[in-house]
């Protein structure tokens, strides 16, 4: 009988001529097996079967050389060859299958899937059960990463009474098929980036099947170490499901089912511990807090520019024997005695023995952090690639080599570790305000007295033997962590609770405490460097989102004092990710008090105290970077009392500029070969912290300010692009530290500033440094970039007494570069002109400011949305310049000034208005300063009026469009800015009554309470009765104050309640402004208002009088005399208009208005009368 044949089968190949690095073996065999046709004689079948073996025993790890191409043309004709009755030659081809497939490395291409997988399928369909096993493996092999190719063969895969439904339901009487067939539907699910996903509902079907996998108890007829493939099979199968994206946990009882399984999974087989858990996990109701995500700090350097510490591993086809041994080698160096955990129980947890220390094996799981230091990767998540197929009729171990004891083990080890790749997913694939309610199941707490610790994730941190288990929950954990700032900051314990209840903020400061505890003592009691790393990460990202200024003292204390001797442990990793923790530190909620004192503790504090770091040494690089040759220049600039150097600045000028010492170069594998330095990652790391502390202490760093700048010249002077740009990072943080110090609303005392005579030595030193060279590296766009920010930062107090030639070449290189083809150098030098432009010494330099907004207009042409962000904030601070000069006395700025450069600014800022958003909320506050620049002699030129008209309405548009709040309040300023402009025809104009209609629709209805002061300060600020226009144009301005007072509470949104204040004292100021302006034919309407709504408006006067200006106007009245002085000036004018005989309107006024202040000169104890008014 000849061997069946599979519709749709592929013709028949002969094996390509072998290529000269190609297995000579396999060309042998593939060359006689392609030779054979079908044969049902017993000699046929004896031979097929000898070549089978011979194929499977061939040693496939060495000269390589297989092209898949080849191996898929054997595997049909080997399948061909093979009729399905005959169920021994089936098993044996189903073993070739997974065999060569998982040895080679190779995916098989669509067109021989096609007829393999029907191969396949059939065969389980017709064959005896006895070789479903090894058919199923060979099926896993064969859906890998193919997942998409297979479609219509899901249905009867997957289907209702699908193959694989069957085969891995709870019924199956045989726990080898169940875990193979579940391993299948895991490969199914395996998505490749670019191919097509699983259609559904085959993703839901395939999770619910994983989810019943996880959730079912072992089987009395399953053995240990199957149970634990098939519990790891289906994590992979829900881990793949939730990388490809298409998974949605929306469903709480979905996601609270997942989370139960895996929490379960995470401690399955952890020595001494067994906990029972629900079935599903439910959150904890979370509090309401401010939903708007938090503002992001400004990025000390673009992410893509700083290297991680990390170096991505390439896999590598190994033999188990050599795969085995190197994972033995690295578990032993990393087992240890578990520390133990103070009173685990809760939760049905039963403390045993002190397990011992298990050795890995299996595959390898890549844990972040792990390798040596060396080119920029990317941090890996971790994922297990070992999963791809698991051979469970094979075993990694012998007796000799561990007894199935130490097997056992390490399968369990797999499972946790599996459990927490799935969980990382999880984290991934879930908004984190749904993950924040599963806190409290996975983040430890303080125990209460007597009680026992419930088990999370910090528990496998200190109990479980394996190092990368370990590393693995802390990766979790640090995922958890990252972006919890808004979560974490309603902690609170700055006071004792002594409440019936605990209070929320209470209990999350609670489990800041405890992680600090925990995180604390594993770093004590580790002993593997790659784990070591991962807890320093840890602490590190706790320590950037934990609210320090709102919990007791000593917490960064204590981590503080432990990390210090890590900064010169024997593994670079180690040390980098140490200062990574104390940049974290120094930049967390800076400046704090409790980190100040630590910055001042001596040189050497706690650096050699740790016994868990007895290779520590006397800190060497104390004695040597305190000699440096600018302590001298440096003691100029130290502020009083600072007497003790900071040590964190000297540790990490010695970092960057020092040689390294030999007790740590043994595993500074990432450093170039014969390089004296220290490796560039812990520089680059070193820099990092230096620009943390002048950012958040200026006042240490300014003491080191010219050694400094000696460091940021040598760093900019190397070749390595990074140190480069980092050294410009440092620079600019450095100037803004400076510039801080001399605002006027500065708190540091004038003899504790750096002395300008001294910044522009610092300055010098840079220009005549590696800083030009840097701004015309044009091959690294990133560094002209980061340089042009430093070259912004220049105090303008100290640029005025550089030497004229280097400040002619800052505006020089600035200007040209603004021609720059790069869209981050143009950015970054349309920002340098914005800042420049500002300068007291260059604002009122005609030809400057000229050819800076040619600049500036030219780059809002440009097609990079970040450019024109940037050119529109510098053209708004050149039109603030144009104020500026506006109100000198010197009027030759005005006159010398371009009226053609005016009509061209005024056009591009109209056609900037119609941009996004970004750049939408600086064109309007431009368009503002240059309406009230215009002078007469504009105005009066027919060239101007249209332009002047369609600026108008442009800012009304703004005011009234659904845009960004900033936008509408930077409107509302420009409409405010126009109205100062005497020479225009406000009241008169046709779109007089269009801008007040904006406004006041504004200051009524606007739900951001901001724009709605700005709206009514900007209706305060006519100074004449004529400039409101007709009476009833006054009158419903009036009205509309009036009516925005009645409403100033009115809001949903509790965030904007703070503004109440300000919003009525705005509204006040200006119903007091148009009193004091009224003509006898507004008061009519005003004491028609006053009749209906005198006692609300005569309570927020008083309450306006009483409590201050609370406004943002910085030319509103802030002391009492002069608030009561405004309504005294609205009475004495209401109190001059002539009124006609027998009109008691006026009257009626100035009973009100004499009222208000007979009621507030009474409630302050005040003996003034008002004679002079009353007499009248």
């Amino acid at each position: 009988m000849a061997a069946v044949q599979i519709g749709g089968s592929p013709k028949s190949e002969p094996a390509r001529e072998g290529r000269p690095n190609q297995s000579s073996g396999f060309r042998c065999l593939s060359a006689r097996l392609c030779a054979l046709r079908p044969d049902d004689s017993s000699s046929a079948r004896t031979e097929i079967h000898l070549l089978f073996d011979q194929l499977i025993s061939e040693n496939y790890s060495e000269g390589g050389g297989v092209a898949p191409e080849d191996v898929c043309t054997l595997l049909v004709q080997a399948c061909r060859l093979v009729p399905l009755n005959q169920n021994h030659l089936v098993s044996k081809v189903s073993q070739l299958i997974h065999h060569l497939l998982n040895r080679l490395q190779v995916i098989v291409d669509e067109q021989n899937l096609d007829f393999l997988l029907a191969y396949a399928i059939s065969a389980i369909q017709q064959c005896s059960s006895w070789t479903h096993m090894e058919i199923l493996q060979a099926l896993a092999a064969l859906v890998y990463c193919n997942g998409s190719k297979c479609q219509k063969y899901l249905p009867g895969l997957l289907g209702k009474s699908g193959i694989l439904m069957k085969l891995s339901d709870l019924a199956q009487p045989d726990p080898e098929v169940r875990r193979a067939a579940v391993h299948c539907m895991a490969n199914l699910c395996l998505s490749v980036p670019g191919q097509p996903y699983l259609e559904e509902p085959y993703p839901a079907i395939c999770f619910r099947a994983f989810l019943t996998a996880l959730q079912s108890p072992k089987s009395s007829d399953m053995d240990d170490i199957t149970f634990c493939m098939l519990l790891q099979n289906a994590l992979k199968g829900i881990q793949s499901l939730l990388n490809g994206g298409k998974m949605k946990l929306t469903q709480t009882e979905e996601l609270g089912a997942l989370l139960a399984v895996l929490k379960k999974s995470m401690f399955h087989g952890l020595p001494g511990l067994n906990i029972e858990l629900p079935t599903v996990l439910y959150p904890t109701p979370l509090p309401q807090y401010d939903g708007r995500p938090p503002v992001k700090p400004q990025q000390s350097e673009p992410s893509a520019s700083r290297p991680t510490t990390n170096k991505k591993k390439k896999s590598k086809v190994k033999s188990k024997k050599i795969q085995q041994g190197e994972e033995e080698e690295e578990e032993s160096s990393g087992e240890r005695e578990v520390a133990p955990v103070a009173g685990l129980g809760r939760e049905h947890l039963h403390e045993g023995d002190t397990p011992c220390p298990s050795s890995r094996g299996g595959q390898s799981l890549p844990v972040e952090g792990s390798g040596t230091v060396g080119k920029d990767r990317v941090p890996l998540p971790i994922r297990s690639s070992g999963w791809k197929r698991v051979s469970s009729s094979e075993s990694d171990y012998s007796d000799a080599e561990g007894g199935m004891q130490s097997k056992m083990r390490s399968y369990q080890a797999k499972v946790r570790q599996g459990a927490l790749a799935c969980f990382l997913s999880t984290i991934k694939s879930i908004e984190k305000k749904v993950l924040y309610g599963y806190w409290s199941a996975f983040v430890p707490d303080t125990p209460e007295l007597g009680s026992p610790q419930s088990v999370s994730l910090m528990t496998l941190t200190l109990k479980d033997p394996s190092p990368k288990t370990r590393a693995c929950a802390l990766q979790v954990l640090s995922a958890i962590l990252e972006g919890s700032k808004q979560f974490l900051s309603v902690a609170e314990d700055t006071s004792d609770h002594r409440r019936a209840f605990t209070p929320f903020s209470v209990m999350i400061a609670s489990s800041i405490r405890e992680l600090h505890r925990c995180l604390l003592l594993a770093l004590v009691a580790e002993s593997s460097s790659q784990t070591l790393t991962q807890i320093i990460k840890c602490l590190a990202n706790l320590v950037s989102n934990s609210p320090y200024n709102r919990l007791k003292l000593s917490l960064l204390t204590k981590v503080w004092n432990q990390i210090k001797p890590y900064i010169r442990h024997k593994d670079v990793n180690v040390r980098v990710s140490s200062l990574t923790l104390l940049g974290a530190i120094v930049s967390t909620h800076a400046p704090l008090p409790e980190v100040l004192l630590l910055l001042q503790q001596p040189c050497s504090s706690g650096l050699s105290s740790n016994s868990a770091t007895p290779h520590l040494g006397t800190p060497d690089w104390c004695k040597k970077a305190s000699s440096g040759p600018f302590l001298e220049e440096a003691s100029v600039s130290s502020p009083k009392g600072s007497s003790e150097p900071c040590w964190l600045i000297r540790l990490c000028i010695s970092t960057v500029v020092l040689p390294k010492e030999d007790s740590c170069s043994g595993s500074d594998a990432g450093s170039a070969a014969g390089s004296t330095y220290e490796p560039s990652p812990m520089r680059l790391e070193a820099l990092q912290v230096l620009a943390h502390l002048a950012r958040g202490y200026f006042s240490m760093a300014q003491v080191y300010l010219m050694e400094l700048g000696e460091v940021i010249c040598k760093c900019m002077g190397e070749a390595d692009p990074s140190i480069q740009l980092h050294g410009a990072k440092l620079l600019e943080e450095l100037g803004m530290g400076l510039i801080q110090q001399y605002k006027p609303d500065s708190t540091v005392a004038s003899d504790q500033r750096v002395p300008v005579t001294l910044v522009v030595m610092f300055w010098t030193m840079m220009l005549n440094g590696p800083l030009p060279r840097a701004l015309q590296n044009s091959e690294h766009p990133t560094l002209q970039a980061s340089a042009c920010d430093a070259l912004s930062s220049v105090l303008p107090e100290a640029f005025s007494s550089l030497p004229s030639d280097k400040q002619i070449l800052c505006i020089t290189m600035l200007l040209g570069l603004n021609d720059s083809k790069n869209r981050l150098v143009k950015a970054a030098t349309s920002r340098a002109l914005g800042v420049y432009v500002l300068f007291p010494c260059l604002r009122q330099d005609v030809i400057f400011v000229a050819d800076t907004a040619n600049a500036i207009l030219m780059s809002l042409q440009d097609k990079s949305l970040n450019v024109r962000a940037k050119a529109a904030w510098s053209l708004g601070n050149l039109t603030d310049t144009l104020i500026v000069n506006m109100e000198t006395p010197d009027p030759s700025f005005q006159e010398e000034f371009s009226g053609l450069l005016l009509l061209k600014m005024l056009r591009s800022a109209i056609e900037a208005s119609r941009d996004k958003d970004k750049v939408k909320s600086n064109a309007v506050r431009a368009l503002g300063n240059l309406l009230h620049f215009l002078q007469p002699s504009h105005i009066e030129k027919p060239r101007f009026a249209e332009i002047i008209e369609e600026s108008i309405q442009a800012l009304i548009s703004a005011v009234l469009i659904e845009a960004a709040m900033k936008v509408r309040w930077n409107a509302c300023y420009a409409m405010g800015n126009v109205f100062k402009n005497p020479a225009l025809p406000l009241g008169t104009a046709p779109w007089t009554s269009q801008a007040y209609n904006a406004l006041t629709s504004v200051v009524t209805s606007c739900k951001n309470f901001k724009v709605r002061i700005r709206s009514a300060t900007a209706l305060s600020i006519p100074s004449k009765r004529e400039h409101y226009g007709s009476v009833d144009q006054y009158v419903q301005i009036w009205n509309a104050l009036v009516t925005a007072l009645q409403k100033s509470e009115d809001t949903t949104d509790f965030l904007e309640f703070k503004y109440c204040a300000s919003l009525r004292t705005q509204i006040c100021q200006a119903l007091i402004h148009l009193l004091s302006l009224a003509s006898a034919s507004d008061l009519p309407y005003i004491r028609e208002t006053l009749e209906l709504n005198g006692d609300m408006v005569q309570s927020f006067i008083l309450q306006f009088l009483k409590s201050g200006a609370e406004g943002e106007d910085p030319g509103a009245p802030h002391s009492s005399h002069e608030r009561d002085q405004l309504v005294r000036r609205a009475l004495e004018h209401v109190s001059s208009i002539q009124a006609l005989a027998g009109d008691t309107t006026r009257r009626a006024i100035i009973g009100f208005l004499e009222d208000i202040l007979t009621i507030y000169f009474d409630s302050s104890g005040s003996q003034i009368a008002l004679p002079e008014l009353t007499s009248r």
